[in-house]
């Protein structure tokens, strides 16, 4: 029996956020500049390579990986990938599944569906067209809901992730919330996180959740239940719609005394910590011979470095964001 990944905090590390590339087709405010220099395909790990990662990491305990990017589906050739990985449900993989913009879910869905995940996640902060634009500067509304439409069609149980920023879509969230709960949408709304230097201030941007859910429960009825997806958010029904609500703190109330995840880039360095800048390079493990055993040990030796928790703060005081790199090269 292969010894599970814990953590020096007894964490059993059971999830994998595994980024395909660092490149999107929308320059989100919050996430990234609009002018943005991406790292040369060439520095990428091939799909192949991709797979063998995502492998050893399933033969170590890992029973969920979630896709990302950037945009994980401007990837050329993904679902390559996507269909591999679904051979590895049932043989220790328990869920395959992905964060996307939405804008390329309508040519996708199917075939998302067909190679077994069931589970998206649409970053969607508004229901405008105008603000939606705003917000994202490059990005199609229409053809975001479009994919948002085929996935539903497909069969894939979608959740909408909003990002709260103050002054921008602070007045839309019951909105979403009747959307989503007449479309049978999970809902999570999530802090913004200082990573990366972006062309705005993020303590302009910065909304606490805690303030979000006290305004909401003044109009809807929210009860906290035990929902666990395997990643940070607490969620609560809204008795009013049925629908489930979920909140990511990192600010206000942080999450990492029940962490489970690392973070692996799309060059194979695993993020032990989103708030934290210590990594462990597995590619070099990974093309250093053809059997897993180094990529093994490296990742092993990478959970032994896992932090308690993060260094997340946004103040005013402290101009340069608390991690230099951005999220899209993290992976979302």
């Amino acid at each position: 029996m292969v010894e599970p990944l814990v953590d020096p905090f007894q964490r059993h590390i059971t999830y994998v956020r595994l980024s395909v590339t660092d490149r999107c087709d929308f320059r989100c405010g919050y996430c990234m500049a609009e002018q943005m220099t991406f790292l040369p395909k060439k520095d990428l790990l091939t799909l192949e390579e991709l797979e063998r990662l995502a492998g050893a990491f399933v033969a170590l305990g890992v029973e969920k990986i979630r896709l990302t990017g950037g945009e994980p589906l401007v990837r050329r050739n993904v679902m390559r990938l996507v269909r591999g990985l679904g051979g590895m449900l049932g043989q220790g993989l328990g869920e395959l599944t992905l964060t996307t913009n939405g804008s390329q879910l309508e040519r996708f869905a199917d075939d998302l569906y067909a190679a077994g995940v069931r589970r998206v996640n649409v970053s969607l902060d508004t229901l405008d067209p105008v603000t939606f634009r705003r917000i994202t500067r490059w990005g199609d509304f229409t053809k975001v809901v479009s994919g948002i439409e085929a996935a539903k069609r497909a069969g894939l149980h979608v959740k909408l992730n909003a990002v709260a920023l103050k002054g921008t879509n602070e007045h839309e969230f019951d909105r979403l919330i009747a959307w989503c709960g007449a479309e049978g949408f999970d809902l999570t709304l999530i802090e913004t996180m200082p990573l990366g230097e972006i062309d705005e201030d993020r303590t302009d941007q910065y909304l606490p959740l805690s303030r979000v859910r006290a305004d909401l429960a003044e109009r809807w009825t929210l009860t906290d239940i035990p929902y666990a997806t395997g990643g940070p958010a607490r969620y609560v029904r809204i008795e009013e719609t049925g629908g489930r609500l979920g909140f990511i703190t990192p600010l206000s109330h942080n999450f990492c005394e029940s962490c489970n995840r690392v973070r692996v880039t799309c060059t194979g360095t695993m993020y032990m910590c989103l708030g934290q800048e210590d990594a462990a390079d597995l590619r070099a493990a990974l093309r250093a011979a053809d059997d897993d055993a180094r990529l093994i040990e490296a990742i092993r030796e990478g959970i032994t470095r896992k932090p308690r928790g993060h260094d997340f703060v946004i103040d005013r005081r402290r101009r340069a964001p608390a991690v230099g790199r951005h999220m899209s090269v993290t992976g979302g």
